[in-house]
């Protein structure tokens, strides 16, 4: 390894709750132990790296740190008889980010067990243009369609449906065939949406039921809810007969209040969906689904590339809703696809 120290995004603790972010550099030594060392070409910018960013001890219980919970890259030293040094890999969830230190950053040091091989047919780049996003979309569809939900069932509702994990379950159900309605507070973004696969897009407001009736007339064979908070509450009443529903995000509102009436007189299925932890067979079919058979053709998309020093202000504008699609993060202008 030739490399002794790293560029790397920090962020730091300062008195009375303060936070600061900077650009600087790191010695490889102050890394984290783990069986990999590896060398970081690309990360993606997600709505937890920009809690992490601004001090949400939730997220991040100690400072100084470096978010970033998605990376790709190859294997500089390995200690794991798994990998071997020039080894392209994946790490998405587990701890990195959050109290390990993370993907923005050129060299990360994890686990072997956190890591999962590239796919021959997936680059670096576009496993992040994915990431846990990306991940957490298509396992959001793979949960779905194993409960049964058929194209043939009807519409599956897609809640904030232009970020990340929105408008790749968008994209990601149009390569299975189902129509989709996709519902957000953006609808300047219609043609990008359409563009992705979507049937039908309307103003998220139009989701959002406030009469606290138990039940509403069934609208949706299946939901996959980004946002949480009273959507997901009114997704859940107007959900058919035997419909299925995946929750993963809480913008809108941690807290769920409703009845039982959709699911014992329904039959409705509520789904979670904790990407950070999912076991390797999972993981494993994950990803190979996302570089085959639901490998998305429009990709491009989907993202924008920026540098380490331009995520200071992404973090604010994702923060404040303003983030269309995914921003995959290029730790090297020289980096390999």
């Amino acid at each position: 390894m030739s490399a002794s120290t790293f560029q790397c995004l920090l962020v730091s603790e300062k008195p009375n709750r303060v936070f600061r972010r900077e650009i600087t550099r790191k010695s490889i030594a102050e890394l984290p132990p783990g069986e990999l060392l590896i060398r970081v070409h690309f990360s993606s910018l997600n709505y937890k790296d920009a809690l992490s960013a601004t001090g949400n001890k939730g997220v991040t219980r100690r400072y100084p740190h470096i978010p970033g919970v998605d990376a790709a890259g190859i294997v500089e030293d390995s200690q794991h008889p798994s990998f071997k040094v020039g080894d392209k890999v994946v790490v998405t969830g587990n701890d990195l980010g959050s109290n390990t230190w993370g993907g923005f950053s050129e060299f990360v040091r994890v686990p072997a067990e956190w890591a999962v091989p590239l796919p021959p047919s997936l680059t670096m780049k576009e496993s992040m243009i994915y990431g846990t996003a990306g991940f957490t979309a298509a396992l959001s569809l793979y949960k779905l369609m194993r409960e049964g939900v058929k194209p043939a069932d009807g519409k599956i509702l897609v809640t904030g449906a232009t970020g990340g994990v929105g408008c790749l379950a968008v994209a990601l159900l149009a390569t299975e065939g189902f129509s989709t309605v996709a519902a957000t507070g953006k609808m300047k973004e219609q043609e990008f949406l359409k563009s992705l696969g979507a049937s039908e897009v309307i103003e998220r407001e139009s989701v959002k039921d406030t009469t606290h009736r138990p039940l509403l007339s069934g609208r949706w064979a299946g939901v996959i809810d980004t946002v949480g908070g009273e959507y997901l509450d009114s997704a859940i009443r107007s959900t058919k007969l035997e419909g299925t529903i995946t929750t993963c995000g809480n913008v809108t509102g941690a807290e769920l209040h409703t009845s039982i009436y959709p699911f014992i007189l329904r039959g409705v299925n509520l789904l979670g969906i904790g990407s950070a932890f999912s076991p390797m067979d999972v993981r494993l079919e994950i990803w190979n689904r996302l570089a085959t058979s639901w490998k998305l053709p429009n990709l491009n998309l989907l993202h924008e590339d920026v540098s380490l020093r331009e995520l200071d202000n992404k973090i604010h504008l994702i923060l404040e809703g303003k983030v269309r699609g995914r921003a995959v993060v290029n730790l090297s202008s020289e980096a390999p696809q």
